[in-house]
């Protein structure tokens, strides 16, 4: 499908503009004589424009669709990306790291895309699929930027020179991908909301109701803290990789950046595998399937956080941080085969605010290694991730059952029937289809 597409190679070009400059940070700090205080400040601004945005542009969508918000904020981050170059202090820099990370917030459109185009038995899988891939651009950012573009640059001019022009890459690409998308995808499956106003099949939304509907709902918050502690922590990795094999194991910015980019070479399969684990939880057990397989890799990623802060060799650091980034991109994919259950209609403003949560935990961990050593940076979080998992026992989705609480309607048991599976918890006998009924569920599988 053409919006699936779309929505994860806009995240993913997003994801290029948002990090161009985390690789090429040792070489910043070298010529601007910054310290570790500042370096961390413009990282905390980097994520922190995210927040307020997210919260925003999940109302928008329920109102304007996907695409057109996307395309804008996409040519709007790459203007300041495109002038890295012109930074001469600390406050430049952080100054223009806010206004590039606004890009971030396209994460929302990105999964209210794939919400609104996939049935919700397999929205765990798209979303799961889009976002993971989309948040590759993190992982190939590092080694395009760090370890590619920027040797060669050097080649032709200095090194603090090439990290004052490199930026327009990225620039160049976000613009041109922002006008493209405009014009070649559609916000739903019967076409573009404009269209489908004018035609009466879609009602008018007010972007204040559907706010207001997903921020009162408790499941919503309760989200937010756990992808706090999954999407925050890629953030920060994101920030912090390559400076932190730099600076430990001392080596070159181009090593360090091939490295810190594995962490993001793990979405190409670990979030899609969170969200398709989480379907088949669902196909077994409901809710309570998808709620347990998100406690599963919140509660083994914070003990691969508390285990990594431990590696002291450079090959065991590697293998540490490969496993513990899957368990992290698991547990996005599996928060957001839960986020489309818990109000339908709110969808997009709850797919905001959650994800705002993945910001606001980039920002409190960014603090933490702001003013930590690393070794008690990396406790702290996985310290908070682990703490983080046992809210699942909390989270209570009306018509569904959760982990202690809650039962199942008839709405959710005949899904299970569509899908060919009963939930274990249930006694009811399954009758065998007759024919018509067969027909129209094979449509509904297709």
């Amino acid at each position: 499908m053409r919006a699936f597409h779309c929505s994860w190679f806009c995240f993913f070009t997003a994801f290029f503009i948002w990090f161009a400059i985390a690789p090429l940070m040792p070489e910043i700090k070298t010529t601007l004589g910054l310290n570790k205080q500042q370096i961390w400040t413009s990282n905390i601004c980097s994520v922190a424009g995210t927040i307020f945005m997210r919260f925003v542009n999940g109302p928008i969508c329920d109102k304007y669709g996907a695409r057109i918000p996307m395309g804008f904020i996409l040519v709007g981050a790459s203007i300041p990306c495109a002038m890295t170059g012109l930074v001469t202090n600390a406050a430049n820099l952080s100054v223009l790291r806010f206004f590039i990370g606004l890009g971030g917030s396209t994460f929302v459109m990105c999964q209210y895309w794939t919400s609104r185009m996939f049935t919700k038995e397999v929205v765990g899988t798209a979303n799961a699929l889009v976002g993971g891939w989309g948040n590759l651009g993190g992982g190939v950012t590092q080694l395009i930027m760090g370890s590619v573009l920027f040797p060669l640059f050097k080649l032709g001019m200095s090194a603090e020179m090439a990290w004052r022009t490199v930026c327009i890459v990225p620039a160049v690409v976000g613009i041109a991908v922002g006008f493209i998308i405009l014009k070649i995808s559609d916000d739903a499956p019967k076409g573009n909301y404009n269209e489908m106003k004018k035609n009466g099949t879609m009602a008018e939304v007010s972007a204040a109701a559907s706010f207001r509907a997903g921020a009162m709902n408790f499941n919503t918050w309760l989200l937010f803290v756990q992808y706090a502690c999954c999407f925050g922590v890629e953030l920060t990795m994101n920030n912090a990789a390559a400076l932190y094999f730099r600076e430990k194991f001392l080596l070159t910015t181009e090593t360090a950046a091939a490295i810190a980019s594995l962490f993001g070479w793990m979405n190409l399969f670990a979030r899609g595998v969170g969200g398709y684990v989480s379907d088949k939880a669902n196909a077994k057990m409901g809710m309570r399937g998808r709620i347990w397989w998100q406690t599963i890799c919140l509660v083994c990623e914070g003990i691969m956080v508390l285990i990594f802060a431990h590696s002291n060799s450079l090959g065991a650091a590697i293998v540490l941080m490969v496993i513990f980034s899957s368990f992290v991109q698991a547990a996005e994919g599996s928060s957001y085969g839960i986020v489309p259950y818990i109000n339908p209609p709110a969808t997009g403003s709850i797919a905001g605010i959650v994800g705002a949560g993945g910001n606001t935990g980039a920002v409190a961990f960014g603090l933490g290694f702001r003013q930590l050593p690393y070794y008690d940076a990396f406790i702290l979080m996985g310290s908070c991730i682990i703490a983080s998992g046992v809210l699942s026992l909390f989270i209570c989705i009306k018509g569904h059952a959760g982990l202690v609480t809650g039962q199942d309607s008839e709405e959710a048991i005949a899904a299970w029937k569509k899908l060919g599976s009963a939930p274990a918890a249930t006694t009811l006998q399954v009758p065998e289809p007759d024919e018509d009924a067969a027909a129209e569920i094979e449509e509904d599988k297709a």
